[in-house]
């Protein structure tokens, strides 16, 4: 509704306070928005003065469409007056809105200034529509004033902006025949000169110059001081917005149907600070818990305007509540669901009413007499008659006549041609054409003499051609797919002239190249050749149904079909134009078309010539210089017949300075080719009533229908009379969407006149049928195809059979599914309707046509709408691009447009907003991409138009390169699935509670989810040497007494050289100093804990053995990076705070850090406690080593920060040390004879233990690689591996990550150097999340080539309660996968499909379970245990959990139950820890699995017995054969000891053996083993719809979608998805990244992306284990932080 402006301060106070109350009750949603203004309209209507709301039905009127009116008079300053479409014939009709014009400030300077805009041409306007545009405006203007929601405007990187790409590349410097070349850029363009005649209306508050807060804290409508007073202003507020031009997108997006609730979008511009990869504490870590704090982010919160009442919504929900409630376990299969909701059926939409058509017949085909047999007999005639007769006269570029040929030369040349085609030897000899052969014809647009030369030389020679376009570069756009037409004709030779052939693009030797995807082709010039020999006669003519030429079309996708046409269909079709046409001999005709193909090829050379006429050609060059040109030639040769498009109508009326000496009266037919678009009827208008002072007759103007499958359709009669003679229809384009034919008012906004494109050809019948399915025909008030049956239409795509069946052979069929008759006919391609008297109708061609939600769209409708919107031609010579494309089920419109080159960011944002709000009004379609790209850059045609399937080939890979894009997903996709809804007990049925659930698995007969690993075996407490080996540090003093030189560790460096070995002895010695340096100068106590930073290596274990000697608790810190302190240093600190750390262990280096300026600048170094250096220590001897009193006491805190952003300590007892290493060298079989090779972190979990315990524990030697060495030489961890024949290795994802990328190349060289993975038994990534497969099987592949087995590499899995809960260990079967279906796994569900099938995903287990672990499913909010193969949280008992948390930062309750939780049902006795990851058991089949690398078969000597007990495999008559295992010698210290081979016989061994009954240890034989799948954690997944998404899922997506996708990760916002993403490529590719992003997740996920943030590789922060940091991330954008290159709001 066109808002009414009135004083509203003048208004009688009670009037006013209704008011009030209606703006209250709009904002608390209690009336909907049309209510509202109708409840409003009536309040002021007394008060409304009476001309105005005359005036407001017109158009907005007074202030607010200022802006409008301005720009509208400014254009009418330039392109004349502004007209309805006025009737074919009379007067024109009266300017729209007469009183709004009287105020346009058109002054004759203005005028005249216009008069001085000399090249026009240079602002294409192909698609210029004057009736359009008004309709634009006005809906504009109506939506100007509706209140908006604040939305931001993308922010981009300033280096983005500055640099334009290098544009020279993409702009071709040939002048072809092209609807856009630019070759001359420089001078004064139109753009700028009219920027000096309009007033500017763009220079209003921009969204970017807005201060953000101002913006973000806007209170929202229903606040409480809702009175009178706060109204009134409110309305003032809304009115001072509504004179400026609408400039944020918000202004737009508001008036879109709200089909779902707006995002809350905070304004973001770039910041500067950058982060890199560190383990970091969330330092805003209230914000997950707060919803408050989320707001105080700055969100926007103004969604008041867009609640439907309240009471209407309750009732909406009651209708669409289900009667019996699902269980909440249920989920239905979406496919279904999105393919209905993509075609919705309309209950109210418009349906055809009329009858079944009846066909149009043409009138007879009467040939006149005397016109030549056909063509070859026309050259034979005029060739002889009248030699000196002109046939051709073409222009140079400076409208000079440059050459004529007469009739008798054409005849000649043409005679020279065929005689040499039939007698030449081509490429030495092998080549010999042969009448039938195809031929290519590659003239170019300025040459129409030496094709008419070469294409009657073929005819005359019996060979077919086959015209193309001249190839500009070798990888022209489309190149392959012309390619492939002339490899399918067979074309060997290719005709041309001596200058074309000059230009074509050779190689260093001279040759021309070699075309993409272009078959072998010999190059002839068809000038200058000999006479042809007196006797020589041309070979007999060809029969009548021999192809005649071949015509190339193109279709949607972009594939190039070859039309055949007959030589008796070329015969007919000439003669059914010139009759139609009424041409006679001696006419002169001056032709502006493209003369290769489709009209051009029909009128100018074919039956131009069949009737002897003379045709002048204007170039395409030469119509950009000079576009009166044509008019100019015809006022000259007085000629009676133009050919042009409405294109040259267009640029005609603009070069008005040519207009005084031009004269029309000679011409009889004025023939529109394109008369079926949609804006060719007010180029034609507006041509006649600005020509019909200079002799245009209105009967001249002729439209016409053509395609290449039928050549003409349909033309307008020239001198016609009559009814029925022509017609036109102001249709509503609402009912055209629908696909039925109604009539709309005149002024009505979303109308389209139509044109019709005259009569049937004689001789020929039209039907249209349904556009879908089967060719049942229209109704007669329905759109279809048109198909023509006639003898002048194409035979068959050349070589594609099916595809002509499809085309070339329609049986229409009568509704009772009857065939019409044995006539088969053509498709024509275009959409359209018979009208009254055969008059035809086009509104749309099946190419164009796109089919959003089941209404039917035309791109030439729509790019007529934005060409329209912005008259201040902002649309770079109007090179735009429309076209579909399939996401989720359902077409979704994408607009490409080029940008003039001087436009900036807010001018653009401004005209896309503009944009989506007139499409959205006159179409009621949402636009779903709107990009736009740098002058030039959309991909050509070799004549210059743009290639819409190559744009849309780039814009699907992502190499368009747009300068801006939008997308506007949240408007467009109606057809999501339904969010799921979880339902709460207090609903009708009670919830089905975990009992049920459980007794149901039961009844169902499922195993309840739980499993456990091996046995650890009998410990007796009380002996005196059980209770030695509960400290680890009294194994070490053990070690250093029996095994002093034994070495323990080696640590590497980047050469791969020894940097430190440390034997037994050495490390006891060390440790004892540095205990003894702690008592003396740290004065410590028994159970103060030190802070142990040290870089990965040996220092560190001395440190830690050196706190256990005197009773400290070490804390291992990562020392903070030297090069960002900036974000690493506040952890380290924040850890030595939170451990409540008295004292600080570490070295010069680190200490010399931790103390520098740079870290002052980040932390108060005068804090930190007191600080020792281990590198300055005591030669003193500890005086006595202390031991704890019970193995439950501390032994060390381990702290690790979550992926979450989590800081958490966990206190590790004596005893979970002791049987953590234990059940490690029970699983993998650790002696001290085993070398073990570790790349990975030391400070926590079991990084931490596999680098600083286990070694001492079980004795084996630990060769240390730092993961940063690695970083340093990729290949140092493999080598290492190889060298020292390892048998076990543990590694980080990180480091795996670098092998993989860093080594992919060099395999070979590790090869040829000796480098041999065969040794590897297991290799172990130690990780606390999902296996990442991908990664894991890439390495697999990539290392098999050195020996690595595939069946080698695996994943541990450990958490915050336990560290490690499952490990391969070194006779465990290789880790089993299986593929479960995402969407259910969306609704906590696991659905194991087949391999391939759909939306499936991998899961790999997570290595076996550790001796002595249980683990069980359960339902983490009801604390149910689930069943087999469903999911659940894993919770998890065991030995070697840890004890508690000592600290963690959050919510204390939250985490309470975490150590001892217990079921509901079942076993409630047991205690378990939880987590906090989501997973499931399966019990996997039983098989070969066992036999492991290093595992001989069951039964046999080789890992028959466990270093400790239990039978690996084999059976019970091994149990004597104790194999390789007792080689050692040496104290039998029982099973609880640390001892190596020397323990495999102790009598406890054998006693845990007999314990077991027979037939447990036959049973485990062929072990059934539960394998443990870990899905996520619990953290991390993001509810989106009522669904659990994992991150690394979404993100798998998203790194699949481009191949400049370096990393990514996504985090939500307000409910908003946030992915960012890094590019790895030019900052000019990170907006190609936005819709594809979108669209994939849209595809694969099911969720709306709502904001994309491009950034540069290595933003994306990564800890030490390889975990992507995603709260950090998203603190760092919150806070400005992240300094993206682009960050886009999909609307």
């Amino acid at each position: 509704m066109a808002e009414i402006n009135m004083d509203l301060t003048k208004l009688p106070t009670e009037v006013r306070d209704k008011l009030a109350e209606l703006e209250l009750e709009l904002s608390e949603g209690d009336i909907t928005q049309k209510g509202y203004e109708k409840k409003r309209s009536k309040l002021l209507a007394p008060y409304v003065p009476k001309q105005s709301a005359a005036r407001g039905a017109a158009a907005a009127s007074g202030s607010g469409a200022e802006a409008v009116l301005e720009a509208l008079a400014a254009l009418d300053a330039l392109e004349g007056p502004a007209l309805r479409a006025p009737p074919a014939h009379g007067p024109p009709a009266v300017p729209l809105v007469p009183a709004l014009r009287d105020n346009c400030p058109s002054s004759p300077g203005a005028r005249a200034r216009r008069r001085g805009n000399r090249r026009l041409t240079r602002n294409e306007s192909r698609y210029h529509s004057e009736v359009r545009q008004e309709a634009v405006q006005q809906a504009l203007a109506a939506m100007q004033n509706r209140p908006k929601p604040s939305l931001p405007m993308p922010s981009k990187r300033t280096s983005v902006m500055a640099k334009s790409p290098d544009r020279d590349r993409h702009d071709s410097a040939s002048s072809t025949d092209d609807d856009s070349l630019a070759n001359d850029d420089i001078q004064s363009t139109p753009e700028r000169e009219r920027a000096r005649i309009t007033p500017d209306t763009s220079s209003t508050g921009s969204a970017r110059e807005t201060p953000p807060q101002q913006r973000l804290h806007r209170p929202p409508r229903s606040s409480a001081n809702g009175g009178p007073g706060h109204t009134v202003w409110e309305e003032r507020e809304e009115r001072k917005r509504s004179r400026q031009e609408i400039t944020q997108l918000a202004d737009v997006m508001h008036n879109l149907n709200p089909y779902s609730q707006p995002p809350d979008v905070t304004h973001n511009t770039a910041g500067s600070r950058r982060m890199t990869g560190a383990d970091r504490v969330h330092r805003f870590s209230q914000s997950r818990h707060s919803s408050a704090s989320e707001d105080n982010m700055g969100t926007v919160t103004s969604t008041g305007r867009w609640k439907v009442s309240a009471k209407i919504q309750q009732l909406l929900n009651t209708l669409k509540r289900p009667k019996r409630r699902p269980l909440p376990e249920f989920y239905e299969d979406d496919d279904i669901e999105l393919e209905i909701a993509a075609n919705p059926k309309d209950p109210n939409a418009p349906k055809p009413e009329g009858g079944t058509m009846t066909p149009a017949m043409g009138e007879q085909l009467v040939v006149p007499s005397g016109l030549p047999r056909n063509l070859e007999a026309a050259i034979q005639r005029y060739g002889s008659a009248t030699y000196k007769a002109p046939v051709a006269t073409v222009l140079d570029p400076n409208g000079k006549l440059s050459i004529t040929l007469t009739y008798g030369k054409l005849l000649s040349r043409s005679q020279k041609i065929a005689y040499t085609l039939l007698n030449r030897n081509f490429s030495k000899g092998e080549t010999v054409l042969k009448t039938g052969d195809r031929v290519a014809l590659i003239y170019p647009n300025n040459d129409p003499i030496n094709f008419m030369c070469a294409f009657y030389g073929c005819l005359q020679a019996g060979m077919v051609p086959v015209p193309i376009e001249v190839p500009l570069t070798r990888r022209d756009a489309g190149s392959q797919q012309i390619g492939f037409l002339l490899g399918s004709c067979g074309v060997q030779v290719a005709l041309t002239s001596e200058a074309c052939l000059k230009g074509l693009p050779k190689t260093t030797a001279g040759d021309v190249v070699a075309f993409k995807g272009w078959p072998k082709l010999q190059w002839f010039v068809t000038e200058h050749l000999a006479k042809t020999p007196k006797d020589w006669l041309p070979p007999p003519r060809l029969t009548d149904d021999t192809p005649a030429y071949i015509e190339y079309t193109t279709d949607r996708d972009g594939s190039v079909m070859g039309v055949t046409v007959t030589r008796a269909a070329m015969m007919t079709h000439c003669r059914t134009l010139t009759m139609a046409c009424n041409y006679t001999e001696g006419e002169n005709m001056v032709c502006v078309l493209d003369f290769k193909r489709e009209v051009g090829l029909w009128h100018s050379v074919l039956t131009s010539i069949l009737n002897g006429m003379h045709i002048i050609f204007i170039p395409y060059a030469l119509m950009k210089v000079n576009p009166a040109s044509w008019m100019q030639m015809i006022t000259k040769y007085r000629a009676s017949v133009a050919v042009v498009k409405s294109r040259d109508l267009h640029w005609g009326l603009l070069a008005t300075k040519d207009h005084k000496d031009i004269s029309l009266s000679s011409l009889r037919l004025l023939l529109v080719a394109d008369g079926a678009n949609p804006w060719s009827l007010s180029s034609c208008d507006q041509f006649l009533s600005v020509f019909q002072s200079k002799g245009l007759r209105p009967d001249a103007i002729c439209p016409c229908a053509s395609t290449s499958e039928v050549l003409t359709v349909s033309v307008r009669r020239p001198g016609r009379a009559g009814v029925n003679a022509t017609g036109r229809g102001v249709l509503s384009m609402s009912g055209l969407s629908f696909g039925v034919v109604r009539v709309d008012q005149e002024n009505s906004l979303t109308s389209l006149t139509l044109q019709d494109c005259g009569q049937v050809m004689p001789g020929c019948v039209i039907v249209v049928v349904k556009i879908e399915g089967t060719s049942f025909l229209c109704k007669t008030d329905e759109v279809g195809e048109i198909c023509v049956n006639s003898g002048a239409t194409g035979n068959q795509y050349w070589g594609l059979q099916g595809l002509t069946n499809s085309t070339f052979k329609v049986l229409p069929l009568q509704a009772d599914g009857t065939p019409l008759g044995d006539a088969e006919y053509v498709r024509s391609g275009l959409l359209g309707f018979l009208g009254p008297g055969g008059l035809v109708f086009v509104c749309g061609s099946r190419d164009g046509l796109m089919t959003v939600t089941g209404r039917k769209h035309n791109a030439d409708d729509i790019i007529a709408t934005v060409l329209a919107v912005e008259p201040m031609k902002f649309i770079y010579r109007g090179r735009i691009a429309v076209f579909s494309i399939r996401v989720l089920r359902d077409e979704r419109i994408c607009v490409i447009a080029e940008q003039r080159p001087d436009c900036s960011e807010e001018e653009s944002f401004q005209w896309m907003s503009r944009v989506l709000q007139a499409v959205d009004s006159i179409h009621q379609v949402g636009i779903y991409c709107l990009a736009l790209v740098p002058p030039n850059y959309l991909p050509k045609t070799p004549l210059g138009g743009i290639h819409l399937s190559e744009t849309k080939r780039r814009y699907l890979e992502g190499t368009l390169h747009p300068a801006n894009v939008l997308l506007c997903p949240h408007t467009c996709v109606t057809n999501l699935p339904k969010p799921r809804e979880v339902h709460s007990a207090a609903e009708s049925v009670p919830d089905v509670g975990p009992a049920s659930v459980m007794v149901g698995n039961i009844v169902q007969g499922n195993r309840l989810a739980s499993a456990q690993g091996r046995d650890m075996g009998i410990i007796d407490e009380e002996s005196d040497s059980a209770r030695k080996y509960q400290f680890i540090s009294e194994i070490l003093k053990w070690r250093a007494q029996s095994s002093s030189e034994h070495v323990i560790f080696t640590l590497l460096n980047s050469k791969g050289a020894v940097a430190m070995t440390l034997s037994c002895s050495q490390l006891h010695k060390k440790a004892e100093r540095i205990g003894a340096l702690l008592i003396e100068k740290g004065r410590i106590n028994t159970g103060d804990h030190v802070a142990l930073i040290f870089p990965p290596g040996i220092d560190l274990i001395c440190a830690f053995y050196g706190c256990l000697y005197v009773g400290a608790v070490p804390v291992t810190i990562r020392p903070p990076h030297p090069q960002n302190l900036q974000t690493t240093l506040p952890t380290v600190r924040m850890i030595v705070d939170v451990s409540k750390s008295v004292l600080v262990l570490s070295n010069q280096n680190v200490i010399k850090l931790l103390k520098s300026k740079e870290a002052s600048n980040v932390v108060d170094i005068k804090s930190w406690p007191i600080t020792l250096d281990t590198d300055d220590m005591p030669k003193k001897k500890l005086p006595m080593m202390y031991r704890a009193p019970t193995a439950e006491m501390l032994a060390y805190l381990d702290f690790s920060v979550s992926t979450t952003g989590m800081l958490a300590g966990i206190k590790m007892s004596h005893a979970a040390v002791t049987s953590l290493c234990r059940s490690m060298k029970l699983a993998c079989e650790l002696y001290p004879s085993r070398h073990i090779a570790l790349c990975l972190d030391p400070y926590c979990g079991l990084g931490f233990a596999l680098w600083c315990l286990s070694s001492i524990y079980s004795g084996h030697h630990t060769i240390l690689i730092p993961p940063s060495e690695v970083e340093v030489n990729p290949a140092l961890w493999l080598s290492a591996v190889s060298q020292y024949r390892v048998r076990d290795t543990f590694c980080s994802y990180g480091v795996m990550e670098l092998c993989t990328k860093g080594l992919g190349s060099s395999v070979t060289t590790l090869k040829t150097r000796g480098v041999n993975l065969a040794c590897v038994r297991t290799c172990v990534v130690v990780a606390e999340e999902r296996p990442r497969i991908n990664l894991t099987s890439s390495f697999s592949k990539l290392f098999s080539a050195l020996g690595l087995s595939p069946r080698a590499v695996s994943t541990s899995f450990g958490c915050r309660v336990n560290i490690a809960i499952c490990l391969q260990g070194a006779s465990s079967p290789e880790p089993s996968t299986v593929y479960v279906d995402l969407r259910a796994l969306r609704n906590d569900r696991v659905s194991l499909v087949e391999r391939g099938s759909p939306h499936s995903l991998c899961v790999m287990e997570s290595g076996k379970l550790l001796p002595g672990v249980k683990v069980i499913i359960a339902n983490p909010e009801t604390k149910g245990q689930c069943g087999d193969s469903h999911l659940g949280e894993i919770w998890v008992q065991s030995s070697h959990n840890a004890s508690g948390y000592f600290t963690i930062l959050g919510d204390e309750a939250e985490y309470a139950d975490h150590f001892n939780a217990r079921l509901v049902t079942g076993s409630t006795g047991e205690v378990y820890a939880r987590t906090g990851y989501l997973g499931f058991l399966r019990r996997t089949e039983p098989g070969q699995q066992l036999q492991g690398p290093g595992v001989g078969p069951p039964g046999s000597a080789s890992g028959t017995l466990d270093a400790f007990g239990g039978l690996s495999s084999g059976t019970l008559s091994s149990v004597g054969t104790t194999g390789s295992s007792t080689s050692g010698t040496g104290t039998g210290t029982g099973l609880a000891g640390p001892g190596g081979e020397d323990d495999a016989t102790s009598i406890a061994t054998l006693a845990s053996l007999q314990s077991q009954t027979p037939s447990q240890q036959i049973s485990d034989a062929p072990e059934l083993h539960d394998a443990v799948f870990v899905v996520g954690a619990l953290d991390e997944t993001i509810m989106l719809r009522g669904m659990r998404y994992h991150p690394i899922d979404i993100e798998n997506s998203v790194m699949r979608c481009h191949k400049k996708i370096a990393e990514c990760a996504v985090f939500t916002w307000t409910n908003l998805l946030v992915v960012v993403v890094e590019l790895d490529g030019n900052e000019n590719e990170a907006l190609d990244l936005v819709p594809l992003v979108t669209n994939t997740v849209l595809e694969e996920q099911h969720l709306i992306v709502g904001v994309v943030v491009v950034v540069d590789p290595g933003v994306v922060p990564i800890n030490s284990r390889g975990e992507k940091q995603r709260m950090h991330l998203r603190d760092g954008f919150l806070a400005d932080q992240l300094d993206p290159i682009y960050v886009a709001y999909n609307m």
